[in-house]
């Protein structure tokens, strides 16, 4: 199985570290950020309200393991 590093990088839409795979702003195609803003910009072009968003998130870090 292969393994990739990433580098630590800084998400630039929340400012936290991350070291995954980045996701690509939905804003203007081209800026890297985190997984978690990827996902919670991918709830918000779904017209899914902020508190639900964060709801969904949990739950995708609880069958994580984070």
């Amino acid at each position: 199985m292969k393994t990739e590093n990433f580098k630590t990088a800084v998400c630039p839409k929340c400012g936290k570290s991350y070291h995954d795979y980045p996701a690509i702003s939905r804003v203007d195609y081209v800026t890297p950020i985190c997984p978690d803003c990827g996902i919670l910009e991918s709830l918000e072009s779904l017209e899914i309200c902020t508190e639900e968003r964060e709801k969904i998130l949990s739950i995708i870090h609880q069958a994580m393991g984070r």
